[in-house]
């Protein structure tokens, strides 16, 4: 089989689209496995598929595969580069929000165009962050609460490489944040591994290792399924959230990733507006 494919990044978030507005392709994971390889394949954070959508009124379905060839429930740099594929490619138009159907509801999207036309920016409303422990989902037990919703706040967990405190956000999939002096000093290959998999998380979790600076908050993050990427929107909306419930920030900053910055809004008790750049990078053909 042959497939046409684009690439895009969000922030060095790297992904493969492919066009399937006929809902014909079905993927097997060893198939996205190649594919995402970065010797072997073409090389990304994990292939999207524009489908159509399944609900009236929506401009697409974002069908998300990570890496590994496991389903994701929602990617913040993805789909603001599934916005500027549907965009770019007249599948939707600029001039009023997108809908965007992803496994973590219907986002909806306002785009920034140059003067091509193409999109280069855009900000997500990525939804109300959920707290609850069950929802998020953590073992870990609720010790702190925020206007009636019991949250988990810098609750330990013990590990090879000492204790970190996380404070526990859903985005749709599950983020464990924790706050530490440098997460540049992290091995993060190590640390990021063990508690992605760890029994707190049934799961897994994606792994934040947060630090304050002046201008913002670094973050580093290991990616459910993924790995340490470059960046990850949902990571960063969860990061200002918990940042915010933990009295270390207001609810609105920039979130600085190795890949880039991103601008992240919250509505104390409402919902995350993500704001942050799309870029095309090469599109080809492989065989599979």
């Amino acid at each position: 089989m042959e497939l046409r494919f684009e690439k895009l990044q969000g922030a060095g978030n790297d992904f493969i689209f492919i066009e399937d507005m006929d809902d014909a392709i079905d993927l097997d994971p060893s198939q996205v496995r190649f594919m995402c390889d970065r010797h072997f394949g073409i090389g990304a954070d994990g292939v999207i598929m524009v489908k159509p959508s399944r609900i009236e009124g929506c401009d697409g379905f974002m069908h998300y595969i990570n890496s590994d060839g496991t389903l994701a429930q929602m990617c913040g740099n993805g789909v603001r580069c599934f916005a500027k594929y549907l965009v770019d490619h007249g599948l939707a138009p600029a001039d009023r929000p997108l809908s965007v159907e992803t496994r973590a509801g219907v986002k909806t999207i306002a785009c920034a165009l140059d003067d091509a036309g193409k999109l280069v920016s855009a900000t997500v409303d990525m939804g109300a962050p959920v707290l609850q422990p069950d929802a998020v989902p953590t073992a870990l037990a609720a010790d702190a609460e925020f206007r009636g919703m019991p949250f988990v706040c810098d609750s330990p967990i013990p590990s090879p490489f000492g204790d970190f405190r996380f404070t526990c956000v859903s985005m749709g999939n599950p983020h464990a944040v924790t706050f530490v002096d440098d997460c540049d000093a992290i091995d993060i290959d190590a640390v990021g591994a063990y508690y992605e998999s760890c029994s707190a998380f049934p799961e897994k979790a994606n792994i934040e290792f947060a630090s304050l600076r002046p201008e913002g908050i670094a973050m580093r993050v290991y990616e459910r399924g993924c790995g340490e990427t470059l960046a990850c929107g949902t990571g960063a909306c969860a990061t200002q959230v918990a940042a915010f419930l933990t009295g270390r920030s207001g609810p609105e900053g920039d979130v600085m990733l190795r890949g880039g910055t991103l601008h992240i809004a919250y509505e104390p008790g409402g919902t995350v507006l993500m704001t942050g750049p799309a870029a095309a990078v090469y599109g080809g053909c492989i065989t599979l």
